[in-house]
């Protein structure tokens, strides 16, 4: 994981509304993703995730290259939770709320009974995965595991679930630098 501890020490950090945002690779595509260290973060993931599962989870739209990555090496099927109705059959909505947005987002092509990983670039806030988890609850899929790349310590809505979530690093972001807690090994 050398690669990914080495691309936080280069990774901007921006202010939105008293936000600090860390502008990474993996979790925002800027700078640009270097396909080795998209590669290190699916091995690591594929070490750490429980695979065994009928489909891989990520909502739009940072966890989609993650999860495409992960579903061609694990040869699980994705299903990406999408931003946009498509107003197909079964389609579920829900409402996601994160540090600085909030907005609707919609699942296709889970049913109940799927086994699922969630796979996500991110977890900050936890208001997305949170959501997620109640929508998939709801649907009566059994969400079998979740892995993030990072997770900035504290307390997030993922609390009030009954789910954790693994990440491969955990950080903060404080005054503008990124401080690495600890990393999955």
């Amino acid at each position: 994981m050398n690669r990914l501890l080495e691309s936080l020490d280069d990774a901007p950090i921006i202010d939105k509304d008293g936000y600090e945002y860390l502008v990474h690779p993996i979790s925002n595509g800027v700078p640009q993703l270097d396909p080795a260290l998209l590669r290190e973060v699916v091995v690591e993931v594929m070490r750490t995730a429980d695979l065994d599962v009928d489909k891989i989870v990520a909502p739009e739209a940072m966890g989609i290259h993650l999860a495409t990555a992960l579903s061609l090496q694990a040869d699980v099927p994705l299903v990406v939770i999408r931003k946009r109705a498509y107003g197909l059959e079964g389609e579920v909505s829900l409402h996601q709320e994160t540090g600085y947005s909030e907005s609707e987002m919609y699942i296709n092509d889970v049913e109940a009974g799927d086994r699922v990983v969630i796979v996500d670039d991110m977890l900050s806030t936890g208001g997305t995965l949170a959501a997620i988890c109640d929508a998939l609850d709801g649907i009566g899929a059994e969400i079998v595991d979740i892995v993030v790349v990072l997770r900035k310590v504290g307390e997030s809505a993922l609390d009030d679930t009954e789910y954790e979530a693994t990440s491969l690093v955990d950080i903060t972001v404080e005054d503008g630098e990124v401080t690495v807690h600890s990393a999955h090994r």
